[in-house]
């Protein structure tokens, strides 16, 4: 495995020939390049916060050298620093400096800002001028001796007047050159760690955002599922009556027309308008069908069962609680997809479905005897039913061998229901419906 970080590149005998010396050594260099404009800044804000002016802008520097330092990272370690920084609620440059202020992560960037500019950065610069300064130096000795002719002072402190005594000394940088790669590689992964763990998101902070996608997927779900509601109840309230009017229309005219080219074509316009009307009920049916909104989603999976075109049995406990919209929808439209799949890919004679709800967890088991071979990955609607699943924390899971048989279960997370819909009438534990 390739190593991620300095450290693990130590590990490597073949370090020095690698590319980490240099990354370290890039990263400590531009270590220098960012703390020496970040001291005088830091000093320039800090003489205008004595006229309580340059405060907000020692928030924002920390902020903005936060950001180039996270990027900067990335020249020893190939695993990111997230941003920590919260997304804010509402536009606005007031609204997101109020989320800033609040942030731990703001004062702990200007932390780091503050010990980046009058510590780390000269740390760098000793670093580089010991690690790569004095071993390049040394090898420089037979240029200087050259150049000079009689002597040559190396390091303005060793004085050389032989050729033997400069390739000597060139020598030693070498040897120098390599050992001290070592260090230079180890001080630069302590660099990046104490950067990392000053302006990279901490645990608490990771779950709190953790915390808002969860949420912000719910709300998203909400409204996609009252969005599909929506639509269902206009087509239903609007596109079907006007059609079924049209409908009517159209049987009244044919049935007063005399017998003739004029009847003949009123009755296939009805004919059409009839088939359009019962397409339309089946599309409003795929939308929301109308059980699942009033008797729940016990009713809803028996009248599914009951659509199907190869016989289910079902075993579905009676009284099944209400559960939240968008977790029904989802159940529901995975039995369809499910026993779809089934009526027309497997070759099944009999198929089985199983609800049951337990531990604030609903389990939808849909099996078959058919020929088995289904993979979520062959571009079916599996795949957008795993999906769609994701969406709730709910899981898929196919164990479909090829020749059968296929099994389908899905888990669905979902807080404790409500009391059972009284509209909802029992059943039996274990029913046979053919289509």
């Amino acid at each position: 495995m390739e190593p991620r970080t300095p450290w693990q590149a130590l590990t490597r005998p073949r370090y020095p020939r690698t590319a980490w010396p240099w990354r370290s050594a890039a990263y400590l260099a531009s270590g220098v390049a960012t703390g020496l404009p970040a001291l005088l800044v830091l000093l320039l804000l800090l003489l205008f916060s004595l006229l309580l002016v340059g405060l907000p802008l020692l928030l924002l520097a920390g902020i903005a050298l936060g950001g180039i330092e996270r990027r900067r990272i990335r020249l020893v370690e190939h695993e990111p620093a997230a941003d920590p920084h919260r997304t804010p609620d509402a536009p606005g440059l007031g609204a997101w400096l109020r989320l800033r202020v609040r942030e731990q992560a703001t004062w702990r960037e200007l932390a780091y800002a503050v010990l980046h500019a009058t510590l780390l950065w000269p740390l760098d610069l000793i670093l580089l001028a010991v690690a790569l300064g004095l071993p390049v130096l040394l090898m420089c000795a037979p240029l200087q001796l050259a150049l000079d002719g009689e002597e040559a002072k190396v390091v303005k402190a060793y004085l050389v007047t032989s050729y033997p005594q400069a390739f000597a000394a060139a020598l030693l940088g070498a040897v120098l050159l390599v050992a001290l790669l070592y260090p230079l590689a180890a001080l630069a992964g302590a660099r990046a760690a104490v950067s990392r763990a000053l302006l990279a998101p901490r645990e608490t902070e990771l779950r709190d955002r953790i915390s808002e996608v969860t949420a912000s997927r719910a709300r998203l779900v909400a409204a996609f599922e009252a969005e599909r509601r929506r639509i269902e109840r206009d087509l239903h309230d609007g596109a079907q009556q006007r059609l079924v009017a049209l409908t009517m229309t159209l049987g009244l005219a044919r049935l007063d027309a005399p017998p003739g080219p004029l009847a003949d074509q009123l009755g296939k316009a009805h004919a059409e308008a009839g088939l359009v009307l019962t397409e339309l009920r089946e599309l409003i049916h795929g939308i929301h069908p109308q059980v699942l909104a009033d008797y729940g989603l016990d009713a809803a999976l028996t009248d599914a069962a009951d659509r199907s075109a190869v016989p289910v049995t079902t075993d579905i406990p009676p009284g099944l609680p209400r559960l939240p919209t968008a977790v029904e929808s989802a159940g529901y439209f995975a039995v369809c997809e499910a026993l779809a799949n089934i009526g027309k890919h497997s070759g099944a004679t009999r198929a089985g479905l199983s609800v049951r709800y337990a531990a604030e967890r609903l389990r939808i088991e849909v099996t078959d005897d058919g020929a088995g071979g289904a993979d979520p990955a062959g571009g079916s609607g599996l795949t957008g039913l795993a999906d769609r699943l994701a969406v709730l924390d709910g899981t898929l899971t196919i164990i479909s061998p090829t020749g059968g048989p296929t099994l389908l279960r899905v888990e669905i997370p979902c807080p404790a229901p409500t009391a059972p819909s009284a509209s909802s009438s029992p059943r039996t534990a274990s029913s046979s419906v053919r289509a």
